[in-house]
């Protein structure tokens, strides 16, 4: 293969990738991460600890124990995950009590590259 036969196949293949790349990423299951174990009742927080779902989110994840909500001590949690720069969340003390009655809260994260997130939790 010659050099201008293979610029012309990389080119390409870049031009059918890229599109292909920017639609796995912006996927419909990208709005949420869910970081516990399905259960087959009625959720339980105390019990089952939560699920999560971060509004336009791109790799960042949020687990929230049973243990933690069981605590209900003011909780900060960086929820990173996989998007290469940092966001936290804190849940009050009050949040707590609001998931140890097995009802949901939102919360916004911190600034982090030049955006927040609002965070939904509700009991798994």
């Amino acid at each position: 293969m010659d050099r201008k036969t293979f610029i012309k196949k990389t080119a390409g293949g870049l031009l059918l990738a890229i599109p292909a790349f920017a639609l796995i990423n912006c996927s419909p299951s990208d709005d949420s991460s869910s970081n516990s174990p399905p259960t087959g009742g009625n959720p339980d927080c105390l019990a089952n600890g939560t699920n999560s779902s971060i509004g336009a989110n791109h790799g960042h994840s949020l687990a929230v124990s049973s243990t933690d909500v069981n605590a209900g001590v003011e909780k900060t949690y960086n929820i990173a995950g996989s998007a290469g720069h940092s966001h936290s969340v804190t849940v009050s003390a009050a949040n707590f009590n609001v998931l140890k009655n097995n009802q949901q809260i939102s919360v916004n994260s911190t600034t982090g590259d030049a955006h927040t997130h609002s965070v939904t939790i509700s009991c798994a």
